[in-house]
Order: structure tokens, then sequence, then C-alpha cells
């Protein structure tokens, strides 16, 4: 019995010994491809971004603006475009108004 103990005690050392090679193995590995992608290594936590999607531009500057229901029609992308001026406008002067400092642009994808 002594002698099965010692054997299995010997062949988890053995693997725990092969596992822990194995994760040094892939952090090089890691290190290598992060150096290849010039991603520098960095302790900082991830930066957190709030993203505002208007899910119906356009009902809404219908709603919102007589010359938009004109325009909506025949300017899409110029009045997608002002609603979001017009939001971005708006989130801003609440923010202002509570002293959150924050740096709003709008992004197109």
């Amino acid at each position: 019995m002594i002698t099965f103990l010692t054997v299995l005690s010997v062949l988890l050392v053995l693997f725990s010994g092969f596992v822990c090679w194995q994760v040094l193995e892939q952090r090089k590995v890691i290190a290598r491809m992060m150096e290849n992608d010039d991603i520098a290594e960095s302790d900082q936590e991830p930066e957190l971004v709030i993203t505002l999607r208007v899910l119906d531009p356009i009902a809404l500057a219908k709603r919102e603006s007589r010359s938009a229901r004109v325009l909506a029609d025949k300017l899409p992308v110029m009045v997608r475009k002002m609603v979001y001026q017009e939001v971005m406008k708006e989130l801003e002067e609440e923010m202002t108004e509570r002293e959150i400092d924050v740096d709003m642009q709008i992004e197109y994808r």
C-alpha cells in the first residue's frame, strides 16, 4: 500500500510539474504575440465606455420637429445626423447641470 501511494505521489508531482511547464510556455507565447502586435503590457483596468444608439431617429425627428417631418423623407442622412447632434447636446447639458465631467463624441461605424 505504501508503495502504491509513493508511486501515485511521484506521478502527481510529475504531472503538476508538466502542467506548470505548460503554463509558463503559454505565458511566453502570449508575451511574444503581444510584442509582435505592439500591445504594451498594462496592469490598468480596461476603460469603460457607454454607447448610445437612437433606435428610430427618423421617427424621433418627425415627432419632435415640424421641419423634420418635411426633411425626413427627402434627406434622411442629414436628419439622422441632426438627431444625434441634438441628443448629444441635451445629454451634455444634463451632465453639466449635474457637474459631471464627460467627453462626448459621435462615432460613425
